[in-house]
């Protein structure tokens, strides 16, 4: 997916910007622009990370000119479109500073709003996101986006109105726990909060797009919802899977089974259950969905328990 890229040497960069972007030649000089007037106010050690996903325009003809004049400034090009999750995973992998940003190239995200993050930071949290409380999109975009959140939310748990906002501040042991791909770079607070990283949000200034058009459409969110989904059982069941599989499975072996009563007590008492065989095997059936599903769940935790062996160590804070 990367195309041309090498194993980044260690560095002792304190700050971290990663840009995915596709199709925004006109917004990337300016957007650079901002963010070294705010970062030189703050540290000389900082490095810029563009990841030119695909972009069919002079973006990487652009963003090979700020790299030459920028020593600070790093592309990534990628073998077409991959998606904004590849975008941010591959720009996760090349970062090395100690705090980590990411936000969109189309200049909507006001990098003003630096300071303010990192002030988040240090009150002791390890990912702050942006919240578009004021946004500047249109409807089509901004209603979708905002349902999506409200759901995620009350079926997750993690209070944060806007989770699919791209201006975020991460610490570095937060991006080393994340493994994005398809659409779950929206969820990326959800994942660190069941982690048990500390997670929480600000209010930012958002901008009306100055350049092109937006990348959104309805597919976006259609694979949202479908996304929403494997979000809800990786953070809910991905350590325990027969939870999941086995309530389910008891729940359908249940049902079955009190079918499968009353159908015996139709037969006791009135000798027939002449006109009761579709309930018979629905109650049948029911059983033996409910025996395969429990017993996927057990399948699913013995995989589990081989490979947590393996990853243990991610969940260590600190060592004395």
């Amino acid at each position: 997916m990367i195309s041309g890229m090498r194993t980044p040497k260690k560095s002792t960069n304190t700050l971290s910007f990663i840009i995915p972007a596709y199709n925004e030649e006109k917004s990337i000089e300016i957007l650079t622009k901002e963010i070294v007037n705010v970062v030189k106010k703050i540290t000389p050690n900082y490095e810029i990370i563009f990841v030119d996903d695909g972009s069919t325009d002079s973006t990487f003809e652009t963003l090979k000119k700020l790299a030459s004049k920028n020593s600070s400034v790093r592309v990534i090009r990628h073998r077409g479109n991959w998606g904004k999750s590849i975008a941010l995973q591959n720009g996760f992998n090349l970062a090395s500073g100690e705090i980590i940003f990411t936000l969109d190239a189309d200049l909507q995200d006001d990098p003003q709003e630096i300071p303010n993050f990192l002030a988040k930071l240090n009150d002791g949290y390890d990912l702050v996101t942006g919240w578009k409380k004021t946004r500047h999109d249109p409807p089509s975009k901004v209603i979708p986006s905002r349902i999506i959140n409200a759901i995620a939310s009350n079926m997750t748990g993690v209070k944060i109105h806007d989770t699919n906002c791209g201006f975020k501040a991460y610490k570095k042991d937060v991006v080393k726990n994340l493994s994005l791909y398809g659409e779950l770079y929206r969820y990326i607070p959800i994942f660190a909060s069941k982690q048990n990283f500390r997670v929480t949000e600000i209010i930012i200034n958002h901008r009306p797009r100055k350049f092109g058009k937006s990348k959104f459409d309805w597919t976006r969110g259609i694979k949202g919802i479908l996304d929403l989904m494997t979000v809800f059982f990786l953070t809910g069941y991905a350590k325990r899977p027969s939870h999941f599989f086995g309530s389910l499975g008891l729940l359908s072996f249940f049902f079955g089974f009190v079918i499968g009563l009353y159908i015996t007590y139709l037969r006791v008492t009135s000798g027939s259950i002449q006109y009761r065989y579709p309930l018979l095997f629905l109650g049948m059936l029911l059983m033996i969905i409910g025996v395969q599903l429990t017993t996927t769940g057990l399948i699913a935790e013995m995989i589990v328990n081989y490979n947590s062996k393996k990853k243990t160590k991610n969940t260590i804070s600190q060592t004395l």
